[in-house]
């Protein structure tokens, strides 16, 4: 395959800023075409980045082009429609996260990739952090000994509710599905995705109505470790503030900054890299590196890495947060 030939569905914010101008740069992929139901939208993102096959209907555009995958950057409603009839069609998938509004979308998609024989990649680009990165390798090799506690948070300052994020139809859910679902999979992924034994949450209401903008989420992991995860839109903070601390009994580790304290020789250290990067370029290579990945596996140099089944079982976990919350109880899932 000497090009990986590519459909983007949806044009919004993450295709525009993020997608198009990173798949533009790599190497071995061509964006075919572009496919969004705002016919006048799609024209001029198509005549922005030089795209000039574009349609409003994703079945004309899979019968016309020949495409090797699809990228779904559409609301997240639309998520298990698009992604199945694209599998159908044959083609690979790269579905922007979250995979879809709850769990029973999530297994039909992948219950679909499983059946027709096609991969799934669900967008979770935190994982390709280089900085995540090199934490996991920590993590591997049980530098930081038994770990006890992992704390992580995204809290953003007071943004616009007039988006589809804030219709629960559409988004499935208001700032645990958006953010606190991406601080979910890190501190699994980073842990080799334990089973998850219990889930307490609070959700909060300050600016929306139909979802939730603020979460305090408490998992107890099956091996007795705990994490807890907080997230908002709606903080009076200077700045965002986007964190992770893994406690271990050997050490202690973090992200935003990154350091790896460990004890030697009777003093506290920091064996962490010495070379950091900024927070916008981690967040560029991030997204580099995981349609790289995505790339890679469609040519099948390598497996898929967040997969259709992971999500599955991140959705589980999204779905009895929310339970939680409404029954205001602990959700007992193993």
């Amino acid at each position: 395959m000497e090009q990986v030939r590519v459909g983007v569905v949806g044009v919004g914010w993450i295709s525009q800023v993020v997608h198009l101008p990173t798949l533009r740069k790599l190497p071995g992929v061509t964006v075919v075409a572009l496919c969004d139901r705002d016919k006048a939208k799609v024209r001029l993102v198509g005549e922005k980045f030089g795209i000039n096959r574009t349609y409003a209907d994703l079945g004309a555009m899979l019968q016309a082009e020949e495409l090797d995958a699809v990228i779904v950057a559409t609301s997240t409603d639309a998520h298990k429609g698009v992604s199945i009839q694209a599998m159908e069609a044959g083609k690979d998938v790269l579905i922007e996260k979250p995979i879809a509004r709850h769990y029973a979308e999530a297994v039909a998609i992948a219950d679909a990739a499983r059946t027709l024989k096609r991969k799934v990649m669900v967008g979770m680009n935190h994982r390709f952090r280089p900085d995540t990165m090199v934490l996991k390798s920590f993590l591997e090799g049980k530098e930081l000994g038994k770990l006890l506690y992992t704390r992580t948070g995204w809290l953003r300052r007071r943004s616009s509710d007039s988006s589809w994020f804030v219709k629960k139809e559409k988004s499935g859910g208001g700032v645990f599905i958006d953010l606190g679902i991406v601080m979910l999979d890190m501190a699994l992924w980073m842990l080799d995705y334990p089973a998850v034994q219990r889930v307490n949450s609070s959700l909060y209401h300050q600016r929306t109505k139909s979802v939730e903008d603020t979460a305090v989420v408490t998992l107890t992991l099956a091996s007795g470790s705990v994490i807890v995860i907080e997230v908002s839109w709606s903080m009076h903070v200077e700045e965002d503030i986007y964190y992770c601390y893994v406690f271990g009994n050997e050490g202690t580790a973090s992200l935003q900054p990154f350091r790896i304290i460990k004890e030697l020789h009777g003093n506290l250290v920091n064996v962490a890299p010495a070379k950091l990067e900024n927070p916008q370029t981690l967040f560029r290579r991030s997204y580099e590196n995981e349609l790289k990945h995505f790339l890679g596996a469609v040519r099948n140099i390598h497996p898929v890495v967040s997969t259709a089944d992971e999500a599955v079982q991140r959705m589980r976990v999204v779905d009895a947060v929310y339970r939680s919350a409404k029954q205001s109880k602990e959700i007992i899932l193993c």
